[in-house]
């Protein structure tokens, strides 16, 4: 009798690597590893960040030194990648900050919230990256 109840309950198992393409995350799921993901971003090109900053103030000749090394079109895809990483991480964490005082907490609020935060935070990098590239 317990080994019938035992068969008859449902069985949950991990995903395996092969099912991840198949796998449709709800969007605060994908919000979520992006913000991971930015957060990451922003640690590991923290030391350029610095540098970049340290040719900026130290001098008038590191300052056109600095002003030279953002002419290089990869160096503007690469701040491009830290603007999108900033404002996104930024976005991401107000709406997280929401959800921990329980502000958007049902399904579809969280549904709506997370695709509000992709939008803002690439629009908000398309602002500024055509500020950047001198489009805007």
């Amino acid at each position: 009798m317990a080994e019938a109840a035992k068969q008859a309950r449902p069985e949950f198992r991990n995903i395996g690597i092969a099912q991840i393409s198949r796998y449709r995350l709800p969007w605060a799921g994908k919000v979520s590893i992006l913000h991971r993901v930015s957060g990451a971003l922003m640690f590991l090109l923290l030391p350029f960040v610095l540098y970049l900053f340290e040719q900026s103030v130290t001098s008038e000749l590191s300052f056109a030194k600095f002003s030279a090394l953002l002419s290089n079109g990869f160096v503007k895809l690469v701040i491009l990648a830290l603007i999108w990483g900033y404002l996104h991480h930024f976005c991401a964490g107000i709406r997280f900050l929401l959800l921990d005082v329980h502000v958007g907490v049902s399904k579809p609020a969280s549904a709506s919230s997370a695709k509000a935060v992709l939008v803002v935070s690439l629009l908000l990098t398309l602002v500024f990256g055509l500020k950047l590239f001198g489009l805007f």
